[in-house]
């Protein structure tokens, strides 16, 4: 079973559509999609926006539906002049900006009790994505994405990600995602596609930049 987590509808409409056999299931008001896409057991979530319903919507699909790998697809704000409206971030780690138990004399972004800024993504699913991105002739990245309760449009947040974390993009809910993920043993991973930058507009760049993203992870899945 293949697990897909998207905040948005618009991240995942595209995906469901091609999906058969399909039966839907609510958990603590999350909708979960479940049936075949490309001949392979899958379960789709729109989980919402933010760190608490990511959290939330993984583990309960992990408990419920025992996924051997989670990925999480959606849209990003760039933190460099590499990625621009409609590229493709791709996470190999992953951090909380907005974590700060600083005054303790812990480093920005720790996660207390496993002592973690960085979560990593699985290696495996990173390598097979890039190869399809690379086939479907986009421009990618892999880096750091990092993610936080803020939707960023502050030039000094910008700065503060890309200095504290060597970030390349910043999103609500991946990290919350790879956090659980890492607590219950579960590959995963995290792409997303740029839908706002410096000079981009998030409203009217997110639809495209969205069917960008769920068009590679379709491709990943006929893999």
């Amino acid at each position: 079973m293949i697990g897909i987590i998207c905040a948005m509808d618009i991240e995942a409409e595209n995906i469901i559509a091609e999906m058969e056999t399909v039966k839907t299931e609510k958990i603590s008001g999350t909708e979960y999609t479940v049936g075949t896409l490309y001949g392979k057991d899958t379960v789709v979530a729109v989980c919402g926006i933010g760190k608490v319903f990511a959290s939330a919507c993984t583990e309960a699909m992990i408990l419920k539906y025992s996924p051997s790998e989670i990925i999480n697809v959606g849209v990003a704000g760039s933190l460099v002049p590499e990625l621009k409206v409609f590229d493709i971030a791709v996470a190999d780690e992953l951090c909380q900006h907005d974590m700060n138990t600083m005054a303790l004399g812990d480093p920005r972004g720790l996660i207390s009790g496993i002592n973690m800024v960085k979560f990593p993504a699985t290696k495996r699913i990173n390598d097979a994505m890039v190869k399809v991105i690379e086939a479907c002739g986009l421009n990618y990245r892999v880096g750091t994405i990092t993610s936080g309760d803020l939707f960023v449009v502050k030039d000094s947040h910008r700065e503060l990600m890309r200095k504290e974390f060597n970030a390349l993009a910043c999103e609500m809910e991946g990290a919350a995602i790879a956090q659980i993920c890492y607590i219950n043993n579960v590959d995963f991973a995290v792409l997303r596609a740029i839908s706002d930058s410096e000079e981009g507009d998030y409203q009217k760049f997110a639809k495209a930049a969205a069917d960008n993203s769920a068009k590679i992870i379709k491709e990943y899945i006929k893999l």
